[in-house]
């Protein structure tokens, strides 16, 4: 009997053992490792539990990620509108001091360069709903004429943040 003859003998008994494990057989004409062959057995794969386990891990991951992602985006939303508040007012209170009296709109800060442009609003995702708080002058100053300044920007938003605050009070 043949060499290869004798390798098709075990491999046909080792074929029908039943066993159902899996075994190396090497060629004997190939002595590299790479060459060696897997015969499969019925058993190999994965079971139906297995699998079950599997998405059902995944189902968790997923429902924990998607609740922090849609409060991430709303976090970093309301970061940009309280740095934006705080530019736009500290811009107010630098032109005031500059001027010797508040800028009559928004858009004198632009006009002023002293914004490049009017910022959106991260909440309205619009530039045109920032709600200007104007200062109180008296009835004199209002005789002489004078144009009441912004002293103050608020969000045009009614939503509330993730603090239970409204943004407008901000």
């Amino acid at each position: 009997m043949t060499s290869i003859q004798r390798a098709q003998k075990q491999l046909l008994m080792d074929q029908n053992t039943g066993t159902g494990e899996s075994r190396l057989i090497r060629n004997p004409f190939i002595k590299s490792r790479k060459n060696t062959l897997r015969i499969h057995s019925e058993m190999d794969g994965f079971t139906l539990i297995e699998i079950m386990i599997v998405f059902t891990l995944i189902g968790i991951l997923v429902a924990m990620g998607i609740p922090q992602f849609k409060y991430a985006v709303k976090r970093s939303r309301e970061a940009t509108l309280k740095e934006d508040l705080f530019i736009m007012r500290k811009l107010l209170n630098q032109y005031c001091i500059d001027k010797g009296h508040y800028p009559p709109s928004l858009e004198s800060l632009v006009e002023e360069e002293y914004l490049m442009k009017i910022p959106k609003d991260p909440i309205t995702r619009s530039s045109e709903t920032w709600v200007e708080v104007t200062e109180t002058l008296t009835e004199e100053e209002l005789i002489n004429g004078e144009i009441p300044g912004i002293v103050n920007v608020h969000s045009g938003s009614e939503e509330i943040s993730l603090d239970g605050t409204p943004y407008n009070t901000w």
